[in-house]
């Protein structure tokens, strides 16, 4: 493990922090193999269910460090180099990770440029702090984004937003985000991470089996035809079911001691 990022664990929840502020939590080669390592571990370990990304300071990352993951990346990157990075992705998620089954939260503490807008977009939900400001500057350096930016701005935001954040390379604020569907929701800065763990805590309320199976269905039908989109989710949902977890889990409903339960016989979490 290493200074520049904190990895913990409680109660089911993975918490990764990117921890260089007097860098605006820009990543170095070695902090990007850090958080492969990382990710790798949060999917392959069964005591953690969801994952929160966030940043130390006014920033929840400003991108690649410039001093040393461009160069090797991109202004001196030999072939071979250029075939692993784009192979592997910047910082696990946006690319080669991408694919982890259980879901990811950003708690956008503050600044999200470049490859920290990347790894934003790159998990599956995102909460962001009022003072948050979000940007897409590779243009400004000679390059677009290459780890998913394009792609998944177009996909979340639509292309007008996309066009708007490449081609300007000018930041915008935590509510434009939120109406362009880049964050699901905008808190107080002081409330972000309280609020990013009440979102774990409703997801882990629910079957894992039923979530995971979910998000792999919503990243599988993107870009499909409808026949195909109706067909893949009709068949994860059927062969999602562990059969003794859902009859426990209606009879909760039919008993009225479900987690979560609204109304006039609520419950918690």
């Amino acid at each position: 493990m290493i200074e520049t990022i904190e990895y913990a664990k409680r109660d089911r929840i993975a918490f990764i922090t990117l921890n260089r502020p007097e860098a605006k939590n820009a990543v170095t080669p070695e902090m990007h193999e850090e958080l492969c390592r990382i990710w790798a571990d949060f999917r392959d370990d069964d005591t953690v269910d969801v994952a929160i990304l966030t940043g130390t300071g006014d920033a929840f990352c400003a991108g690649a460090d410039l001093a040393t993951y461009v160069p090797i990346n991109y202004v001196d990157a030999a072939p071979s180099r250029v075939r692993e990075i784009v192979d592997l992705g910047f910082g696990g998620i946006t690319r080669g990770l991408h694919r982890i089954t259980k879901p990811t939260i950003a708690a956008v503490n503050g600044w999200a440029l470049a490859g920290g807008l990347e790894l934003a977009l790159a998990c599956d939900l995102r909460l962001a702090s009022d003072r948050a400001k979000l940007g897409s500057f590779e243009a400004r350096r000679g390059f677009h984004h290459g780890d998913g930016g394009i792609t998944r701005l177009v996909n979340t935001c639509g292309v007008g937003v996309a066009m708007q954040m490449v081609l300007t390379a000018e930041p915008i604020d935590a509510q434009r985000a939120l109406q362009c569907n880049m964050v699901t929701k905008v808190v107080p800065h002081e409330q972000l991470m309280d609020e990013a763990e009440l979102l774990a805590r409703q997801i882990l309320r629910n079957s894992q089996r039923a979530v995971r199976s979910a998000k792999e269905t919503i990243l599988e039908i993107v870009g499909k035809p409808l026949d195909d989109q109706l067909r893949i989710e009709g068949w994860n949902s059927y062969t999602c079911v562990d059969q003794d977890e859902a009859r426990g889990l209606l009879d909760q409903f039919f008993e009225k001691t479900d987690s979560g339960r609204a109304g006039t016989r609520s419950t918690s979490l």
